[in-house]
């Protein structure tokens, strides 16, 4: 061991260190160039090696293309040829059907010739007639005319000879003649007319009569008792001045958010709510006895009470007119219309509420309708929407027969329904039989006893313009209106009215007063003619 270390030791004291090192790096470099040679030789045949594999794949998927070209390419033309095999069929198919038609057709215009040809002869057989036929009739018209000179001149003579006798021109007896004709027969028309009318109205008064009071007496429905203004009963009068607030800001916040006037006077324990909008003022009622029962009153608790009230009236009101279309018995009407009918629930007409009256006519009309085998649904539909515009009259310009009628054809209602909202009043002639049962049910409704107020000085009024229409006609001596305004009865001057025209006078006073008055019902012109002689024995 001693000795290879000794024999290292003198190698590297003799070798220099720079010369060692070269040694290394060659050898270093000639290690690496073989690795990277052998390794390229391996890469490379590797590579190759995967062409060639790649080279076989697609020779391969290539023939197999080709081979499936080559079959949808042979399956192409045997459709080809199988669709054009069925055109040539359907083609030689229809060819003959063509030329069969057209034979046809050739025969049928051959017989058509063959027709017409006898036509023509025919015709020509008749013209030759009607030839012939025109010269016997000209020589006839000529005889007739001859004849009719000589008859002519005949009357001439005779009517000379008349005149003569009777002393009067041919102008004048036809004059007298056309009088007396005249006079005649516009009494018996006058006496036929009223025999018929009179026939007419017994027959139609009774059905009538059968009908309506059936329909009554089906309807229950309550007297008016609601008014204009809102009464919210107190605890006690101390309440009074909580409402008012300090320097009126409850009072104000209140009527700020309802927009409805409080009315706070010497009344003990009782607000009045007055305004024009009655959802407004149902809102304002319910929301003081809210805060009232409460007990908290101040602006902000007064606003958030007025807008739950607010939610809380309109879930309400949807629900009214629900019950409103169930009670009736109609479906399928729009929930804004709904909405509205259950606004009508708030709303009076001269006491009565529109709401009780709608349901009321509505019932009315469908139990006529029902009487006279009509359309029951058409019926109760128009009845319950004829006073619609009511829910909405406050807030919108026109009268509530348009409002209606333009409320009805927004939300897609029937034409008929619109008529009968439309005509109810008069105002467009209706267009069906159901038109007319709700104005009689309209009539019915508002007409019935208890149904609706009306103030003492109205009445009067009222009375007071009958007998004025009544006494406006030429030939009237009295006239008084009687039976709260159902009847007026007419007094003539029997020198200057005769029987006969007591009847024009009626129908002639009973049109003015359609024209002229408002009145729900029917009155009743009754014209009196009474002639006495009186004479004194001495």
């Amino acid at each position: 061991m001693f000795g290879a270390n000794s024999s290292s030791l003198f190698l590297a004291s003799t070798v220099p260190a720079w010369l060692f090192a070269v040694v290394l790096v060659v050898a270093i470099l000639v290690v690496g160039a073989s690795a990277f040679f052998v390794g390229r030789f391996l890469y490379v045949k590797m590579f190759k090696k995967k062409i060639g594999d790649a080279e076989q794949a697609i020779k391969i998927m290539r023939e197999e293309a080709e081979n499936e070209c080559r079959a949808l390419k042979k399956e192409a033309i045997l459709e080809a040829k199988e669709q054009d095999l069925k055109l040539r069929n359907e083609f030689e198919r229809e060819s003959k059907e063509k030329k069969a038609e057209l034979a046809k057709a050739e025969q049928r215009l051959m017989q058509k010739e063959d027709v017409l040809d006898k036509k023509e002869d025919s015709l020509l057989k008749k013209s030759d007639a009607l030839e012939q036929q025109q010269k016997n009739l000209a020589r006839q018209e000529g005889e007739i005319k001859k004849m009719q000179e000589k008859v002519n001149h005949q009357h001439d003579l005779m009517i000379q000879e008349l005149e003569k006798v009777a002393q009067l021109t041919r102008e004048e007896a036809k004059k007298l003649l056309t009088e007396n004709i005249l006079d005649e027969a516009r009494h018996d028309a006058a006496v036929q007319v009223r025999n018929i009318e009179q026939t007419a109205k017994d027959e139609a008064d009774t059905e009538a009569k059968k009908i309506i009071s059936l329909a009554i007496q089906r309807c229950a429905s309550d007297h008016a008792s609601e008014i204009t203004v809102s009464v919210v009963p107190l605890p006690n009068d101390d309440m009074k001045a909580r409402i008012i607030g300090r320097e009126g800001r409850n009072i104000r916040a209140l009527e700020n958010a309802t927009g409805i006037e409080l009315i706070i006077d010497d009344t003990p324990e009782v607000v009045i709510l007055s305004g024009f909008d009655p959802v407004r003022r149902e809102v304002a009622r319910l929301s003081l006895e809210k805060l009232i029962g409460d007990g908290r009153i101040h602006p902000a608790r007064i606003e958030e009470t007025v807008e739950k009230v607010r939610k809380e009236l309109d879930q309400q009101i949807k629900e009214n007119g629900e019950a409103a279309m169930f009670e009736v018995g109609i479906f399928g009407l729009h929930p804004e219309i709904i909405k509205l009918l259950g606004r009508l629930k708030y709303r009076t007409s001269y006491g009565q509420n529109v709401y009780k009256h709608s349901i009321e006519v509505a019932q009315l009309a469908g139990m006529m309708a029902a009487e006279l085998g009509l359309d029951v649904n058409l019926a109760k539909r128009a009845g319950l929407l004829h006073d619609i515009g009511k829910a909405v009259d406050h807030e919108q310009e026109g009268t509530h027969i348009q409002i209606g009628a333009d409320i009805a054809k927004k939300y897609k209602e029937n034409a008929n329904v619109v008529n009968a909202i439309m005509a109810h009043h008069g105002d467009v002639e209706p267009k069906t039989v159901e038109a007319v049962l709700v104005q009689a049910a309209d009539a019915i409704s508002g007409a019935r006893p208890g149904a609706r107020r009306e103030t003492s000085t109205n009445y009067v009024k009222r009375l007071e313009q009958l007998e004025q229409i009544a006494s406006s006609f030429k030939g009237v001596d009295k006239s008084y209106a009687i039976q709260a305004g159902r009847e007026v009865r007419v007094i003539v001057k029997p020198e200057q009215i005769d029987d006969a025209q007591t009847l024009f006078l009626a129908k002639d006073i009973a049109k003015k007063i359609e024209q002229e008055l408002e009145y729900p019902g029917q009155i009743k012109v009754n014209v009196i003619r009474e002639y006495r002689s009186v004479e004194y024995a001495k």
